[in-house]
């Protein structure tokens, strides 16, 4: 399981310099890892995880498999998008298809660089986007109301359930808020995601600063920063201009350049790590000689499901799931070593999956 977040911003604020610099990322581990660019505004790439290259030195694995993300360059975003403004309709369709939003927001000032409301402020080109969700959802809301009535008066119970949803979506939209402030049961949430409402998906506020803002940020990202901790969302700090570079050298080079300014890792590290901190995403590992391999899934998901990530015969068969602690294999060198130390745990179909399990699953076929 990957997930796709989409990279959003008005125009000239760095959203296709950190875009590309991703996709170069990307591109120049083709060498050791799979590589696809799906569509010229879609790449996937490897998530970074050192835990994966201790894994595979300690069971001298043949090929070590990264779990991957896919972001999506949605186009540019002007005011009167939810009209059909610029590119809107594509923007609009483009959203609805991936799990998160990560919104570049500009936090830099360059005369060379025309903003395109003739300013920087950032929290304000945070607005102007989200106005421009908030619109079109409530637009989508009120034709999908109209065209259901029939149904909600022949007393049709998923039509019934939708119209209560979107009544109460559309009077949380009414008051200029996005619709993943609503609080949904346990029963409604299948629904609820149904609906596909722009502004239901999480939020990460990626803010792009100059080179030398890039270890501590600035006043504008410190802006940044408070809105998104009143809105309950999260915000990275990246330079995209160091990105770009960064993209452009082999792994020894970008570590030495990300010491010289004072960086512990890269941005678009920074960027995964807070995407899947922001979706509640986690991974676990199977590890053997042939290969170490990284798998994501959500937080809270149980051993049957995680084994149904690499097959669905094997959720279907699940007997159990032969579990060790990543800290417990590391200490252990290798899977004999915790087996010997009584680290190797037998888990059944109720367990809970933990980050970094490192997991064998037996199954009926």
């Amino acid at each position: 399981m990957g997930f796709r977040m989409g990279i959003v911003g008005l125009p000239n604020v760095g959203k296709s310099t950190l875009f590309n610099a991703l996709t170069k990322t990307a591109a120049a581990q083709a060498a050791n890892f799979p590589f696809c660019t799906i569509e010229p505004n879609v790449g996937d790439v490897a998530v970074p995880d050192p835990r994966l290259t201790q894994l595979a030195e300690i069971a001298k694995s043949g090929q070590i498999i990264p779990t991957r993300m896919t972001f999506v360059d949605i186009a540019g975003l002007v005011k009167g998008a939810s009209k059909g403004e610029g590119l809107g309709n594509q923007f609009l369709a483009n959203i609805r298809e991936v799990d998160a939003i990560a919104h570049v927001l500009r936090c830099f000032e360059d005369d060379d660089v025309t903003h395109v409301d003739g300013r920087v402020d950032p929290v304000s080109d945070a607005e102007t986007i989200e106005t421009e969700l908030i619109i079109a959802d409530m637009e989508s809301i009120e034709k999908r109301l109209q065209n259901i009535v029939r149904k909600v008066r022949g007393g049709d119970k998923e039509a019934v359930q939708q119209e209560r949803l979107m009544k109460l979506a559309l009077a949380v939209l009414e008051e200029g808020k996005p619709a993943r402030v609503v609080e949904v049961d346990d029963e409604d949430a299948k629904a609820w995601r149904m609906l596909q409402l722009l502004t239901s998906k999480p939020v990460l506020y990626v803010c792009n600063v100059d080179e030398g803002d890039a270890a501590e940020g600035n006043s504008l990202s410190a802006k940044v920063g408070e809105m998104a901790a009143a809105q309950g969302n999260s915000h990275v700090v990246i330079s995209a201009k160091i990105e770009e570079e960064i993209s452009q050298l082999d792994a020894e080079e970008a570590a030495e350049f990300l010491e010289e300014l004072g960086l512990q890792e890269a941005g678009l590290d920074r960027l995964i790590k807070a995407g899947y901190e922001l979706l509640g995403l986690q991974t676990y590992f199977t590890v053997g000689p042939k290969e170490a391999r990284a798998w994501t899934i959500k937080r809270g998901t149980s051993a049957p499901q995680a084994a149904g990530v690499i097959h669905g015969d094997f959720e279907k068969g699940f007997i159990r799931a032969e579990t060790i602690a990543f800290d417990d294999y590391v200490s252990c060198n290798g899977e004999s070593g915790a087996k010997d130390a009584g680290k190797m745990r037998a888990e059944g179909k109720a367990y809970e999956v933990k980050d970094g399990d490192v997991l064998h699953f037996l199954f009926n076929t």
